[in-house]
C-alpha cells in the first residue's frame, strides 16, 4: 500500500507542477459560476434561477467536459512512460505492475476529484453567500450528489483511458482512441439508441430498452442529476427511457461505480500480461 501511495503522490505532484489541478479547478469554478448566475437568461433574466435548474445545467455541461478532461489526463499514463523510457526503469524497483497502475490511477483520480471539489465547491459557496433566501440544506444535498457523481464519472473515464494506455504502444494511437471513446459515449451512443428506436418502429423489447442506458456512463450520470430534479415534468430523448428503470437511485450509483471498477480491472489484467 505504501508503494501505491508513493506513486499516487508523485502523479499528484506532477499535476500540481504542470498546473493541471489549478487549470481544471479554474475552469470548473468559472463555468459553474457562469451557469449559476446566467441560468435564467433564457427567460430574459440575469441571476440565480433555482437549485434544480442549476444542477441540471451543470450536469449537462459535465457530460461533455468531465469525460474529455479525464481522458486527456490519463490516456498516456502507461504508453507515455514506455515511450519515454521510464517504464522499464520503474519495473526495476520493488514495485509490482498492479501497484504501479493502481498508484497512477489513484493519483489521477485525486487530481480530478480535488479539482471538482474545489471548482464546484467555490461556486456552491458563492451561491450561499450572494443569493438571498437560498435553501442551504437543499443546495448542499444537491451539490454533494452532483460533485460525487461527477467524480465517479471522471474516475470511470480515467479507467477507460488506462485500458487504452495499457493496450496500445504509441501515444498518438492512444490519443486517437481516447477521442473516439469520448465521441462514442458523449455524442454517438444516444444517437444510435434513438435511431434504433425509430428504425425498429416499436418492435424492440420495451423492457430491454431502458437497460441499454446502463451501457453508457454519461447516461447514468444524467439520470442521477437531471431525472432526480425533473419532478413531474416530462423527459425528452433517451432520458425518457430512464423513468422505466426499476433500479432506483442506489442502482444508478452502483452502476456508475461498476463503470470505474470493470475497466480498471481489465486494464490491470492487460498490464500484467504486457511485454515491456
Amino acid at each position: 500500500m505504501n508503494a501505491v501511495w508513493t506513486i499516487a503522490r508523485k502523479e499528484l505532484s506532477d499535476s500540481l507542477r504542470n498546473r493541471w489541478l489549478v487549470a481544471i479547478s479554474l475552469v470548473f469554478a468559472t463555468l459553474a459560476l457562469g451557469i449559476a448566475w446566467f441560468g435564467a437568461a433564457a427567460a430574459g433574466q440575469v441571476g440565480y434561477a433555482s437549485t434544480p435548474a442549476t444542477i441540471a445545467s451543470l450536469a449537462s455541461l459535465g457530460i461533455f467536459l468531465i469525460p474529455l478532461i479525464a481522458l486527456l489526463l490519463a490516456y498516456d499514463a502507461i504508453v507515455g512512460e514506455e515511450e519515454g523510457g521510464t517504464l522499464l526503469l520503474l519495473m526495476t524497483y520493488p514495485l509490482s505492475r498492479s501497484q504501479l497502475l493502481l498508484g497512477k490511477f489513484l493519483g489521477h483520480g485525486l487530481t480530478l476529484a480535488l479539482a471538482t471539489v474545489i471548482g464546484f465547491g467555490v461556486a456552491g459557496a458563492a451561491i450561499v453567500l450572494l443569493v438571498e433566501d437560498v435553501a442551504i440544506v437543499s443546495l448542499a444535498t444537491a451539490m454533494g450528489r452532483f460533485i460525487g457523481s461527477t467524480i465517479l464519472l471522471g474516475l470511470g473515464f480515467i479507467a477507460l483511458a488506462y485500458l487504452i494506455s495499457v493496450r496500445v504502444s504509441e501515444k498518438p494511437v492512444a490519443a486517437g482512441l481516447a477521442l473516439a471513446i469520448w465521441f462514442f459515449f458523449v455524442l454517438i451512443f444516444d444517437l444510435l439508441l434513438l435511431g434504433g428506436l425509430v428504425a425498429s418502429e416499436g418492435t424492440l423489447n420495451p423492457e430491454l430498452m431502458p437497460w441499454l442506458l446502463m451501457l453508457n456512463p454519461t447516461d447514468i450520470y444524467r439520470l442521477l442529476n437531471i431525472v432526480a430534479f425533473s419532478g413531474s415534468e416530462p423527459l425528452s430523448g433517451v432520458l425518457s427511457l430512464g423513468s422505466d428503470l426499476p433500479v432506483g437511485q442506489a442502482g444508478l450509483w452502483l452502476a456508475l461505480v461498476m463503470w470505474c471498477v470493470l475497466p480498471l480491472a481489465a486494464a490491470l489484467l492487460l498490464f500484467r500480461n504486457r511485454r515491456i
